[in-house]
């Protein structure tokens, strides 16, 4: 399996793969993933190393790869021509064409995953007919034409290609890893009663951010529906987060957690408010309730998919992944009230199950 990153496209691409763990236990089935991200594969603390990070056989710490491969391809991208950089490539193509692997899947779709298909030196590279950078299709071997409306949906119809399953989008398997676990519990008994409600205010570009001062909003009348609420912050998100526990008097909580903390976290939440960025992805990976806030994505390909949840989305709003600075018009007219609102039913929901 090819995909590099980001944090919600590897979880949208884990439903396919772990219907083909499910359907195929006994395959070998490796991930090539840029380092930050392995912690959505295997919980062993050795991520980060070079190649060939971990011993072969699914279980709770790796419950669906044999095997990751971390590419530190963003990193490359950055000095191409540096000596660290030939190292790096020669000792990843080196152990993927140890793996001898008899299919390479691409769910990524651009250029630079395709070229790494190719450093296995497998014959057969499968991706999509139509893949999100045109170019990229001309490396594959085969290509598949996906009907699914979702990315999740595009996914399994490629995965299925492999053996000609007839697979569908199931529950993905993410790692349980012990420190996290431990770590969360500690975190979350602390003295502040109610349901936990993670709240993450961050986005993937500008005009995905909904206004922090929203969020405040939301997180004040979350807390006084008896909820705790934690806010969810990664690197470089800190100002954020810092800016929304303020416009709730300190009430709220900050969290600056690992990924494998997040997972933890997310875990044990009643509910996540978010935009369209992995953590609310990741919380419909563990189906929890969602409430997400979108505006230039679209829902209908990339929403939330396989949980109770609640998109608000204006109708003036526009698919546009142009990494404008400030918010999309149209999300901007979604207010708190209506975000509570959303939240209120899915709670409702919960509460009469």
């Amino acid at each position: 399996m090819v995909r590099l990153g980001a944090m919600g496209d590897i979880l949208h691409a884990l439903p396919a793969v772990t219907a083909l763990r499910q359907a195929h236990p006994g395959w070998v089935i490796d991930w090539v993933v840029e380092p930050r991200w392995g912690a959505l594969l295997v919980s062993d603390g050795s991520i980060g190393r070079e190649t060939g990070l971990h011993a072969r056989g699914p279980n709770a710490a790796q419950p669906i790869v044999d095997r990751i491969h971390p590419a530190a391809t963003k990193d490359w991208r950055k000095a191409p021509f540096s000596p660290e950089t030939r190292h790096a490539i020669l000792q990843l193509r080196q152990a993927l064409k140890a793996g001898a692997y008899d299919t390479v899947i691409d769910l990524q779709g651009s250029v630079r995953s395709a070229v790494v298909g190719r450093l296995t030196g497998c014959l057969r590279l499968i991706g999509e007919e139509h893949p999100r950078e045109r170019a990229a299709r001309l490396l594959f071997t085969e290509r598949v034409e996906t009907e699914g409306a979702h990315v999740i949906e595009q996914d399994v119809e490629l995965v299925s290609a492999i053996a000609g399953d007839d697979l569908k989008p199931v529950k993905p398997w993410l790692p349980v890893d012990r420190a996290a676990e431990e770590w969360a519990e500690g975190f979350l008994a602390r003295e502040v009663a109610g349901p936990v409600a993670l709240v993450n205010p961050g986005a993937g570009w500008g005009a995905k951010r909904w206004p922090v001062e929203r969020y405040a909003a939301v997180a004040n009348g979350l807390m006084e529906r008896g909820m705790r609420v934690v806010v969810n912050a990664g690197p470089g998100e800190e100002p954020l987060a810092e800016e929304l526990v303020a416009g709730t008097a300190g009430k709220a909580e900050a969290m600056f957690p690992t990924l494998a903390q997040l997972i933890a976290v997310t875990r044990r939440s009643a509910l996540c408010v978010a935009g369209d960025t992995g953590p609310l992805h990741l919380a419909c990976a563990l189906e929890r309730p969602v409430v997400g806030i979108y505006g230039p994505t679209d829902p209908s390909r990339n929403g939330p998919y396989g949980t109770r949840f609640r998109v608000l989305r204006s109708p003036l709003s526009r698919r546009d992944h142009t990494r404008h600075l400030e918010p999309e018009a149209g999300l901007l007219t979604i207010t708190p009230e209506e975000v509570l609102k959303a939240a209120d039913e899915l709670l409702a929901e919960e509460d009469a199950e």
